[in-house]
């Protein structure tokens, strides 16, 4: 199917889309926003907080991955962390994830859901979403089958296997096609895409999903000048939709995002080593003795 067939149609079946929506709703074939029954429930945004960290510590044979981190990102804020290797930038996204358990602290997700209570399948659930620095795609399906199977990911097995895609949901992969500068390569095998493009599919994947917080490691690792340029673009267009926590070492890329107005969180030996614009804390002599002068 090429990307003009997706779109014909389309918008005709929207309305039939919505029926079988609301029909599915009533069989209990929903869970809040993203078509799954949510044991944790839907987090409170209502204080404008998305991601609440308190004194996390984690420990690792005595070594100390994370040491008391207190961290605080806002709702529809693009906040970009760095630091040197071995400050626990990692480590911290795990336990975002409940991939690691720590030692002591707490961990929230708006102001009522604890992250620590939650397996790693149920934080997903409630839209959180997570980019490893290596992009992890299907590369024997196409572009458009990517994404196909991960808006299909939130429907259970049944109907993922028997269903066919609606208007509305055609409609919603032309437009992610389009935002991650892959609509032309729709019908590309992903394993003949650039690393650049590989990266911005996955990110593709996991806008699929809905997620309220995107946890970005290393994004324009291995990208060419333009692909990072494209990229910043993207997650700049994507700031306000969702909340960002982006880790990156790339100085020139941390810059674009944050256009001189955006805070940054410098993270140091498992805590929280300076906060503030990029100017700043490039200005700060801690900083710039443990890692930007290295």
């Amino acid at each position: 199917m090429t990307p003009d067939l997706m779109e014909q149609g389309a918008k005709a079946r929207v309305e039939h889309a919505s029926k079988e929506a609301a029909t599915q709703q009533s069989s209990g074939d929903r869970g809040a926003s993203f078509g799954r029954v949510l044991k944790a429930g839907l987090p409170d945004f209502g204080t404008g907080v998305a991601l609440y960290l308190d004194e996390i510590t984690v420990s690792f044979d005595g070594f100390r991955a994370l040491n008391k981190l207190s961290l605080m990102v806002d709702v529809g804020e693009l906040r970009c962390i760095i630091g040197p290797n071995g400050a626990g930038k990692t480590t911290m996204m795990d336990v975002i994830t409940g991939k690691t358990r720590p030692d002591s602290g707490t961990a929230s997700f708006g102001q009522n859901i604890d992250l620590l209570r939650l397996r790693e399948n149920e934080i997903a659930q409630i839209g959180i979403g997570r980019k490893f620095q290596k992009p992890t795609v299907y590369e024997q399906l196409s572009v458009f089958e990517n994404l196909e199977l991960a808006l299909k990911a939130d429907r259970r097995v049944r109907a993922s296997l028997f269903s066919r895609l609606s208007g509305a949901q055609l409609d919603r992969i032309a437009e992610t096609l389009q935002l991650i500068h892959l609509l032309p390569q729709a019908q590309t095998q992903a394993g003949l895409l650039s690393h650049g493009q590989k990266q911005w599919l996955e990110i593709g994947m996991l806008l699929m999903q809905d997620p309220m917080l995107l946890l970005l490691d290393e994004p324009v690792a291995g990208m060419t000048d333009e692909e990072t340029e494209r990229t910043a673009e993207l997650f700049l267009s994507l700031e306000g939709k969702h909340s960002l926590v982006v880790v990156e070492h790339d100085m020139k890329f941390v810059d674009q995002l944050t256009q001189g107005r955006k805070k940054v969180t410098v993270l140091h030996e498992g805590s929280v080593l300076a906060e503030g614009l990029l100017s700043e804390v490039q200005a700060n002599e801690k900083v710039v003795e443990v890692y930007l002068g290295r």
